[in-house]
């Protein structure tokens, strides 16, 4: 809700504001630990590439001997790569799930804080809110107490008191002295 006048042109909260490569690791990251935890997987994958290039390359020259061995050897780098999948998973499962339990209570975490972040930036648009509210009220009551026909006296008294708030503040009055200023006091005065 929204004081009238109330123009607010503040970019939504900073809490939405997410920074993902600081939290989680890249793609690239990702790759390389991957293959520093469990080399032999992309080894094996490389084999089995590897024989079936030269099992290709046989068929084509016509040796069917070298064919079927580079096919054994293609069927022996696939279990070799399965076997060390099976085995790299229960070596490495301990470390997979603390991973997830640390990706969960960050995820938490970070769920909190922009929550708190929402919160905050809340309670900081309702206490301007409030200001606002405050400062229309004063306007108002000081429109009123001018159709009322309130002197002028005391209509500086309403302001003084906090009532009323003046369009220029005291530090900016000062140095505001020149012709048109002067011009538009004029008409103000006559106006009242």
């Amino acid at each position: 809700m929204s004081v009238p006048g109330n123009i607010n042109t503040a970019p939504p909260p900073s809490s939405f504001d997410g920074d993902e490569a600081f939290y989680e690791e890249s793609r690239w990251q990702k790759l390389r630990r991957k293959l520093i935890e469990e080399p032999l997987i992309p080894l094996g994958c490389a084999l089995t590439c590897w024989a079936l290039y030269e099992a290709t390359k046989s068929m084509r020259s016509g040796d069917k001997h070298r064919t079927n061995r580079m096919f054994r050897r293609r069927i022996y780098a696939q279990g070799f790569t399965i076997i060390a999948m099976v085995a790299g998973s229960a070596y490495w499962e301990n470390d997979r799930s603390k991973r997830k339990e640390f990706g969960e209570l960050s995820e938490e975490k970070r769920k909190r804080e922009k929550r708190d972040a929402w919160i905050r930036e809340l309670e900081v648009r309702d206490e301007e809110e409030q200001e606002l509210r405050k400062v229309r009220d004063r306007m108002v009551l000081g429109g009123r107490a001018e159709k009322k026909g309130v002197s002028e006296e005391e209509a500086r008294r309403l302001e003084k008191g906090g009532s009323i708030r003046s369009a220029i503040e005291e530090g900016e009055g000062r140095g505001l002295q020149g012709p048109i200023l002067r011009a538009v006091r004029q008409l103000w005065e006559k106006r009242g």
